[in-house]
């Protein structure tokens, strides 16, 4: 039966100077260092360091090593596809999250939330893992968006419940994570898009960024910081087939700081349909400016 040494097990675990851990990086790591872990039995009679086990499987070493609580496995049972992690010490949610993928972000309503963009403590985070490139969309059509946008906003059904919120894994278009920055939250060193295009997405998707009221709570609140001519760039590059550049030149306007001169970047883009600032509009009102149909009363 082998004996391995927990000193030499947690010692060689620090020197990967991380805390969290998938399964192949752990089977990984055991591999290499098995050898080095075991005792001796007769130079080291039975002490608090010694570490029993039957087999020396990676595997059976990782249950022992769970047993002996030197790795907590974390389950994140997301409908597509189940996921494990394993930590060596108490880790904070927004890590264990950005380990999901290390290229993956934080978005929308999340993105608001580390940029201090609501006063709101949102209980949904939003992490998006960019997909492979695809082919564009069909013609745009006015009979085409008055369709689209009178029925549902489709949102992921892959989520899970995990320390009393709710994780919602986005599969967003590849955009080469355009306007993704890393900054300090809580703690926590994350990816997340920058404002400008944390704006966008939430324009694009309110039903994930707090509904309408939010959004428009987050354009007045960094009027003074963010950049016209970013936010017209990033529209450039993101290439959407529908004319969010009414509704966001429409949220610009209505913080009530910015002039058309300031707002020429959006201005430039052609206005050719009838939008709408989100799906569903009730008992619309129009904003002949941008051609938007906004809610009466909003």
């Amino acid at each position: 039966m082998p004996i391995l040494s927990k000193v030499r097990i947690v010692t060689a675990f620090e020197q990967y100077r991380k805390n969290i851990f998938t399964p192949e990086e752990v089977l990984k790591i055991i591999a290499a260092n098995i050898e080095s872990w075991k005792l001796d039995r007769q130079r080291n009679p039975k002490n608090d360091d010694e570490f029993h086990i039957r087999s020396d499987g990676p595997k059976a070493v990782l249950e022992y090593l769970k047993k002996q609580t030197l790795l907590t496995e974390i389950n994140l049972p997301f409908p597509y596809r189940r996921l494990r992690r394993y930590t060596r010490n108490p880790a904070e949610t927004w890590d264990i999250i950005q380990s999901i993928n290390p290229q993956g972000y934080f978005s929308h309503y999340s993105a608001m939330s580390i940029h201090g963009l609501t006063e709101q403590t949102p209980k949904t985070i939003y992490f998006n893992i960019e997909q492979p490139a695809t082919g564009g969309g069909g013609t745009l059509t006015q009979e085409g968006i008055n369709r689209a946008f009178a029925g549902k906003c489709r949102m992921s059904n892959n989520r899970i419940n995990f320390r009393d919120i709710t994780i919602h894994l986005l599969n967003g278009q590849n955009t080469g994570r355009l306007g993704v920055i890393e900054t300090n939250f809580n703690g926590s060193t994350v990816w997340v898009t920058d404002i400008e295009r944390t704006l966008i997405d939430a324009t694009v998707r309110t039903i994930y960024a707090g509904g309408i009221g939010e959004v428009a709570n987050a354009y007045s609140k960094t009027a003074e910081k963010l950049s016209v001519e970013k936010m017209s760039d990033y529209l450039r590059d993101l290439n959407y087939t529908y004319p969010y550049h009414q509704a966001i030149g429409y949220y610009l306007e209505r913080t009530g700081k910015f002039t058309d001169s300031e707002l020429r970047p959006l201005l430039k883009y052609p206005i050719e349909f009838d939008f709408y600032i989100t799906y569903q509009v009730r008992n619309p009102a129009y904003n002949e400016k941008w051609r938007l149909f906004i809610p009466k009363g909003f």
